[in-house]
Parts: structure tokens; C-alpha cells; sequence
């Protein structure tokens, strides 16, 4: 009885202390996002040490794009014309990120933002921990990177 019990307070604890997404959070997704570890189903995680592609998002009025960009030494990124379609869909309980391209829609959900760490569920219940990153400059040439 006592576990149940104990199982039932931590339940609740977690839900409490669970994130509430508002509106006004969907702006800090804005910018450049680096995977840093990926939680599987199973309980098991993967770290990553350094990305070679970064996430960048830009939003607007619960609506924007997702795009691939691959960060470079001198501090610019590589891009190319593909990206996805991003909508922001609120149901009662949970905030979900929508995606559309010509060939594809699918959805994952959003279960925290902050101004440096998104986590991001997929229906494969794997979670994606992602930390806010600027780009790199390693060459030191003293210039200011854009």
C-alpha cells in the first residue's frame, strides 16, 4: 500500500510540476538549435558530443519554418532551399509542432521552451533535448559573426 501510494504522489508531482506552454513561449523556439541528447522509449539516451547540423527555426504568429543548416568554422552556416512548414497547434492539454512538406506532414509534441533548452516528443516517444546555440567562430579572425 505504501508504494502505491508513493507511486501516486510522484505521479502527481511530475504532472504538477510539468511546463505550461503559453503563446507568448512560442517565440523563444526563434533561432539556432543544436541536438544534445535523444531519449528512446525504453529509458535509454543518446548523447550527442557535437552536431554537424544545427535546427533553426523562425516563427511568426504560431506559423513558420524548420530548416536543416550545417554550422561552418568562419561562423556562417550552409543552408540550401529545403525546409518544412511549421504550425503550432494548442489542444486543452498539450502543444503540438506541425510539420508539411510536399511529401510529408507528421507532428511532435512540444514539451518544454525555455530561452536555452527545447524538448521535442515524436510519436516514436523518443524525446529530443536540444540546446540554444550562436554560431561558431574558430578561425579567431576578430570578426563578429551575423
Amino acid at each position: 500500500m505504501k508504494n502505491i501510494c508513493s507511486l501516486l504522489f510522484i505521479s502527481v508531482l511530475f504532472v504538477a510540476c510539468q511546463q505550461k506552454i503559453e503563446p507568448e513561449d512560442i517565440a523563444k523556439i526563434n533561432g539556432y538549435w543544436e541536438v544534445e541528447k535523444v531519449i528512446f522509449d525504453s529509458g535509454k539516451d543518446k548523447e550527442y558530443g557535437m552536431n554537424e547540423v544545427y535546427d533553426y527555426f523562425k516563427m511568426e504568429n504560431n506559423t513558420g519554418i524548420r530548416k536543416k543548416v550545417m554550422p561552418q568554422l568562419d561562423g556562417t552556416f550552409l543552408v540550401n532551399d529545403a525546409y518544412e512548414k511549421v504550425t503550432v497547434r494548442f489542444t486543452d492539454e498539450k502543444v503540438f509542432l506541425d510539420y508539411a512538406t510536399p511529401y510529408m506532414k507528421w507532428s511532435e509534441e512540444l514539451i518544454s521552451i525555455s530561452a536555452e533548452e527545447l524538448i521535442l516528443l515524436n510519436k516514436e516517444k523518443m524525446e529530443y533535448h536540444y540546446k540554444k546555440t550562436t554560431a561558431i567562430n574558430l578561425l579567431g579572425d576578430g570578426e563578429t559573426t551575423k
